[in-house]
């Protein structure tokens, strides 16, 4: 079975390195660049058409463009499936741009290089089924649990709302942090070691993957509204020597 892998950036050689354990993977990145991927056939866009299922590992802020860019290769029965951090925009973009004889899986890998260097073994995937027949979605569910993850099927809305209060404030606090400028210390307790290594994760990935994370969410708003309303109701009893709970 062909896959096909669309942007082979730092998550892309990532997840063909993880999909090219199963299957023939052949990966397209719209900038060249030289690849140490053995196990990956770089190919122009016109002949990932001939893959049976397609992985869009790109910025969420691209996916209408790239999906406009692939439909004239797509075959009837091929399978698209996003990897973008949000899950609501990309399925509907998707939906409106792909033609109707193409399925359609929403995915989300909770995880990148830098928190799956140790191996992928238990680590979340998000699944959101689109348009895709029971026995396809049943194959990849198979396939990703076989590879160790932890499948997780969830609605795009469901996905979303969540998503903002974990993945989204740990990339906010993440880059916070790293706008503090804090360093490793002699004296660091397990805490700050912590807050570092969320400093390391987080702001390794492209500044665009942030911006993506808080612009295409709908819910990371007001998620950013609680932690702004939190820090000025913790500063404020700290001003007037107040208890806090």
């Amino acid at each position: 079975m062909k896959v096909g892998i669309y942007g082979l950036g730092r998550f892309g050689t990532l997840w063909a390195s993880i999909i090219s354990k199963r299957f023939e993977v052949y990966g397209y990145n719209r900038t060249p660049r030289s690849w140490n991927l053995e196990s990956v056939t770089i190919v122009p866009l016109e002949r990932l058409g001939e893959c049976s299922t397609i992985f869009l590992c790109t910025a969420i802020s691209s996916i209408e463009k790239v999906l406009k860019e692939l439909v004239p290769f797509l075959q009837p029965g091929t399978l698209v499936a996003d990897t973008c951090s949000v899950k609501s925009y990309p399925i509907r973009m998707m939906q409106e741009i792909l033609p109707s004889y193409v399925s359609i899986l929403g995915t989300h890998p909770m995880f990148g290089p830098d928190s799956s260097k140790n191996g992928i073994a238990g680590l979340p995937l998000i699944l959101t089924p689109a348009r895709i027949s029971e026995e396809s979605y049943r194959f990849w569910e198979e396939t990703f649990t076989a590879f160790g993850l932890r499948v997780v099927k969830m609605s795009a809305e469901d996905h979303d709302r969540e998503a903002a209060f974990t993945q989204g404030v740990t990339h906010f606090i993440g880059r916070v942090l790293k706008d503090m400028n804090l360093k490793p210390s002699p004296i660091a307790t397990m805490g700050y070691r912590k807050l570092l290594e969320i400093v390391e994760q987080t702001c390794n990935d492209p500044w665009q993957l942030f911006l993506d994370l808080q612009q295409y969410n709908p819910y990371t708003k007001e998620m950013r509204t609680q932690l702004q309303t939190s820090f000025q109701r913790i500063l404020s009893s700290l001003d007037r020597g107040e208890g806090h709970t």
